[in-house]
């Protein structure tokens, strides 16, 4: 049944399929507003943007969210290396466990150490989420869209694969289709597609490939009207779904008649 389709992710479950940012917004007002207009129900945040010593809601997005109704993910963006997304990783659980999530290991493990194009740095990100897993982390690795990249992070303990669709903030939608279908057909694991879409139809596309879920943040944050476009990406995201699990029909090389053709010989048949 679809309401009781639901999102597992490290034994936590989620009903909601739309992973939501914190960066970007205008204000955090229009921050907070998107967040309850998208109905997600995890939230990722920077460790490297926040000023983990003020609670101040004028100073720190952290306490103008309300963390019991979100789910913290706290990201290692900022990164360059396996040792410095470490570190983040474990401020992260510190910050989990200061806004009462004591049982919070989450980590988006972000290692971009490619100033240009921000693509994620595989052999750090493997590096990492190896050790973080020993730690007990619940790791959400951001990658590329290679599959055996893929298939060596679920062999080694991560709770999800996040391929990106295309560059970080780029608008640009999914560039690599057959790539991320292969992820997602070889993974046991819920694969969320990760950067680069711009529109509900690019989400809702994603979700049609059969990913678990999206995570989205600049086509939100930076759209001229933030708050309907968050509420069109939470449609977006579960028409996807909903068609996925509906079962589309395979495309064909011809035209199909939409109307059958036995039985249409009356049409011949002489009037008397």
């Amino acid at each position: 049944m679809l309401n009781q389709d639901e999102l597992i992710i490290g034994g936590k479950t989620f009903t909601s399929r739309l992973i939501t940012g914190t960066g970007k917004y205008k204000t955090l007002r229009d921050m907070v507003e998107c967040l309850a207009e998208s109905e997600s129900e995890m939230v990722t945040v920077a460790i490297r943007r926040l000023n983990l010593l003020s609670i101040s809601k004028d100073e720190n997005l952290i306490s103008a969210i309300n963390w019991e109704k979100f789910w913290l993910l706290p990201n290692t963006a900022g990164a360059k290396t396996a040792d410095e997304a470490i570190r983040l990783a474990f401020l992260g659980r510190e910050l989990s466990k200061r806004i009462g999530q004591e049982e919070n290991n989450f980590v988006k493990l972000e290692v971009i150490s490619d100033p240009k194009y921000l693509f994620p740095d595989p052999i750090g990100t493997l590096r990492a989420a190896e050790f973080l897993v020993k730690k007990g982390f619940i790791v959400l690795p951001y990658t590329n869209t290679d599959p055996m990249l893929a298939k060596h992070l679920e062999d080694i303990g991560c709770s999800t694969i996040m391929p990106l669709g295309s560059p970080i903030g780029s608008g640009q939608g999914i560039q690599n289709k057959n790539n991320i279908q292969i992820i997602i057909e070889n993974s046991k694991i819920p694969v969320i597609v990760d950067a680069g879409l711009g529109s509900p139809s690019e989400a809702a596309f994603a979700m049609e490939l059969g990913a678990e879920a999206v995570l989205i943040n600049t086509a939100i944050a930076k759209a001229t009207d933030s708050i309907a476009m968050a509420n069109a990406m939470k449609l977006g995201v579960k028409a996807g779904r909903q068609a996925y699990l509906a079962g589309q029909i395979l495309p064909y090389k011809f035209a199909q008649s939409s109307s059958p053709i036995k039985g249409s010989d009356f049409l011949n048949v002489k009037q008397e």
